[in-house]
């Protein structure tokens, strides 16, 4: 007889592969002021401090040369280190970009507490309070409190958490 953790672990491997499928665009870091000075600057800059000044590890250099958001393991705390850190001016706090410009929403089909389990692994990492319960099992995400962080994204274990990316001034 097969193990529980075996038995959900094939539960999830389909999820998990139509969710890779979707993601053809790519998270840019916060602090991005100007999208076309990012494209512009940041295929050129050789030290790619950004990158590793993240303390999360969730900065990575994508093949074009631009830094991307990789939440497969963490999320953004907001340190501004890869503000501090961006020797092209590139990336830099302002009063109000302290957002990822990304929609986080959670896809019912894909979620166990949508679907009857008790599971609030999405609501535990959330540093902003932004997912909401009603009762046990409906998870919502609260758009005036996420900053598009991302720590859930990780610890979803069947990836029902899913972004759009937004343009910066929405």
């Amino acid at each position: 007889m097969a193990s529980r953790r075996e038995f959900f672990k094939k539960l999830v491997e389909p999820a998990k592969s139509v969710k890779e499928e979707k993601k053809t665009s790519f998270l840019r870091p916060p602090y991005v002021v100007d999208i076309s000075l990012f494209d512009k600057e940041c295929v050129i800059c050789e030290s790619k401090a950004c990158a590793k000044a993240c303390y999360e590890n969730i900065i990575v250099i994508e093949a074009g040369g631009t830094p991307i958001l990789n939440f497969s393991k963490s999320g953004c705390t907001f340190c501004q280190d890869c503000a501090k850190a961006c020797e092209r001016d590139v990336l830099k706090v302002t009063e109000d970009n302290e957002k990822i410009h990304a929609l986080f929403m959670i896809n019912k089909d894909s979620c166990m507490a949508h679907n009857g389990s008790i599971c609030f692994s999405c609501k535990e990492p959330c540093i902003d309070n932004a997912i909401l319960f009603k009762g046990m099992f409906e998870p919502i995400i609260d758009m005036e409190k996420c900053t598009s962080c991302g720590f859930c994204l990780s610890r979803c274990p069947t990836n029902a958490i899913e972004y759009i990316i937004r343009s910066a001034n929405e």
